[in-house]
C-alpha cells in the first residue's frame, strides 16, 4: 500500500531530524545537500543490515558517490520533492514508482559498472536509475512503455545535462537490438521470467539484474551473468517488490 501524504510528512520530518543541528546547515547553492547525504548514509546502513543476503557489508564507493551526486528530488513530482531523499519508493504517476534508493544502489552495485560500459535499462520511469548509471558508464539506452513518462524523462535528463542517456518509448522486453550487445542490463519492473531477447543482447562477460516473480507479490532480485563462452548463470540476491512488467510479449 502506498503511503499517504500525511504519512510521508511524518517520515520526512523524521528523516530531517537525522541531519538537524548546527552541523547540518545546507549549502546555500544546494539546499538538498544534507538530505542527500543522509539518504546515502541510510543506504549504507541498509547494506550493512542486508549483508547476509548481498554477500558484503558495503557497496562500491563509486556507486555511493554517484548516489550522492544525482539530485533525486528532481526525479519525483514537484509536490513530493520535499520527500525526495527518503529511503523509500515514491509514486511518479501512471501507476509507477521511483525505486527505494537502497535498491537503486544495490542493483547498480551488482552490475559492477565500468567507465567504458554501455548499459540497457528496461523501464525508464522517472529516469533516476538511468541517471545514476550515467554517472558511471559511457552510455545508457533506456526504454519506457508509458509514453508520457518517456517524454518527461527525456526532458529531465536533457535539462540536467545527461547527454549520455538515450530514451525511447516502447516495449523494453525486446531490448534495443540496434545498440546491442550491452555490457550491463537492468530491469526495473517485475517479470515472470528473464526475457530471452535481453539474454541474447547481453555481451559475454556481461551482467543483468532483474526482479523475477508474480506481480504485486514478493519477487526475487536475480543477478544474471553471461560467461565468456556464452553460458548463463543466475543467483538470487534478496526479496523485493516491484511494479509488474507490462507489454504485449
Amino acid at each position: 500500500m502506498r503511503p499517504t501524504l500525511p504519512g510521508l510528512v511524518a517520515l520526512a520530518t523524521a528523516a530531517l531530524l537525522l541531519v538537524a543541528g548546527p552541523a547540518a546547515t545546507a549549502a546555500d547553492d544546494d539546499p538538498f545537500a544534507e538530505a542527500r547525504a543522509a539518504m546515502v548514509r541510510a543506504v549504507a546502513l541498509d547494506a550493512e543490515r542486508t549483508a547476509e543476503w548481498i554477500g558484503k557489508e558495503e557497496l562500491s564507493p563509486r556507486v555511493m558517490e554517484a548516489m550522492g551526486r544525482v539530485p533525486r528530488h528532481l526525479f519525483v513530482p514537484p509536490e513530493l520533492q520535499g520527500f525526495g531523499y527518503l529511503n523509500r519508493p515514491l509514486p511518479i504517476g501512471y501507476g509507477q514508482t521511483i525505486s527505494q534508493p537502497y535498491i537503486v544502489a544495490l542493483m547498480t552495485d551488482l552490475l559492477a559498472p565500468q567507465p567504458d560500459d554501455v548499459a540497457f535499462e528496461l523501464g525508464t520511469g522517472s529516469s533516476y536509475q538511468a541517471a545514476v548509471l550515467a554517472e558511471l558508464v559511457a552510455g545508457v539506452y533506456t526504454v519506457e512503455i508509458v509514453e508520457p513518462l518517456a517524454a518527461s524523462a527525456t526532458d529531465r535528463l536533457d535539462a540536467l545535462g545527461y547527454d549520455n542517456v538515450t530514451v525511447r518509448a516502447g516495449d523494453g522486453y525486446f531490448g534495443w537490438p540496434e545498440h546491442a550487445p550491452f555490457d550491463i542490463i537492468v530491469v526495473t519492473a517485475a517479470a515472470s521470467h528473464v526475457p530471452p531477447p535481453l539474454i541474447a543482447q547481453l555481451k559475454p562477460g556481461g551482467r543483468m539484474v532483474i526482479p523475477v516473480g508474480s506481480p504485486f507479490l514478493t519477487q526475487q532480485l536475480l543477478l544474471i551473468e553471461k560467461k565468456e563462452d556464452g553460458a548463463v548463470t543466475s543467483r538470487q540476491i534478496l526479496p523485493v517488490i516491484f511494479v509488474p512488467l507490462t507489454g504485449g510479449h
